[in-house]
């Protein structure tokens, strides 16, 4: 992969406008049961704060076939033009489901690196296996080893048995058995209903969350979204393509990827200079949601960039009259 640009200025605050925006327009459909309509409102809110900055950037992972829904397109033109050259991630709902269903678990979610930096996974290719760590356990685990071996070498770096250690993975059917095994070891499981970015940023945060690990089969995008976020934290992650079909294995290898290969968190996203921002919707363990006042809305963000390994968590005031745009009509 192509050494990147460094980017000369800070982005970060600016590409917390933008998930501050697809939030607050998305929250109005807090449990409204209308995913595509919450969805759409979201991307065109990103789309317009995203195309007010200074950036000639181009989504290389944006909302796929998975959810059939109103898209920042792969391979779609964002910024004003003007440098610096730079891929861009999104997810402007990151758990549409418990959105319509007025539950926690939604934020809104940007990426930024430099041009070439993040792996362009096929759209085709729907799912990834992930494993992903703080610090700690940077350089010490094996996706394609049992848990019990990567959990045992992280309760041993930690200093603690292995019953005290936390697994987070998604509680769907595809991960039953790597459940199963890891709850087997005596760690402790925290079975996600939704929250892929979220539930592996988890685990690079200690302090802020007691998640350890998290392992399992999640989405593609939402792994170069993970890995943007990790990469900045200082901790690790890997990932394998996992197919459904052969026909999503013959799409992988017709677009050159080596079946079976594990991708390191370096080549899930390349560079030193990395940006990363999330706006809680409906909010959950990281994140508070969008919350409503007479005059005012409030957000609640993460910002980070990995070249200077710095973290915010920011609670922005919006002046209410101001932010109509982004109720329904």
């Amino acid at each position: 992969m192509p050494k990147t640009k460094a980017i000369e200025r800070n982005i970060a605050i600016e590409l917390m406008r933008v998930t501050e925006a697809a939030a607050m327009a998305a929250a109005p459909y807090m449990g409204r049961a209308q995913k595509e309509a919450s969805d759409g409102a979201a991307v065109e809110a990103m789309r317009a704060t995203l195309n007010s900055i200074d950036m000639d950037g181009i989504v290389v992972i944006g909302e796929g076939l998975k959810d059939e829904a109103p898209m920042l397109y792969i391979g779609e033109h964002i910024g004003n033009g003007n440098p610096p050259m730079v891929d861009i991630a999104v997810d402007p709902i990151e758990g549409t489901r418990p959105l319509a269903r007025g539950l926690p678990g939604s934020i809104a979610t940007v990426a930024l690196a430099g041009r070439g930096a993040m792996l362009q996974v096929p759209q085709e290719v729907v799912y990834m296996n992930k494993l992903a760590v703080g610090p700690i356990g940077k350089g010490l685990m094996d996706i394609t080893a049992a848990p019990s071996r990567n959990l045992n070498i992280l309760a041993r770096v930690k200093g603690v048995p292995v019953e005290e250690l936390t697994v987070a993975a998604l509680d769907r059917p595809r991960n039953e058995a790597l459940i199963e095994e890891a709850r087997s070891t005596g760690a402790r499981i925290k079975l996600l209903n939704d929250g892929d970015v979220a539930g592996a940023m988890a685990s690079a945060l200690p302090g802020e969350s007691d998640v350890d690990i998290y392992l399992g089969i999640g989405g593609s995008p939402e792994a170069i979204l993970a890995a943007c976020a990790i990469k900045g934290l200082g901790g690790d992650m890997q990932a394998q393509f996992w197919y459904r079909d052969d026909s999503e294995r013959e799409a992988a290898r017709n677009a050159g990827f080596t079946e079976g290969h594990v991708y390191s968190i370096d080549e899930l996203v390349s560079g030193d200079d990395i940006f990363f921002a999330a706006t809680g919707i409906t909010g959950g363990e990281l994140l508070k949601p969008v919350r409503y006042f007479a005059d005012q809305v409030m957000t609640h963000s993460l910002i980070i960039r990995s070249r200077s390994g710095t973290m915010r968590w920011v609670e922005a005031h919006h002046d209410a009259g101001k932010q109509r745009q982004f109720a329904l009509e």
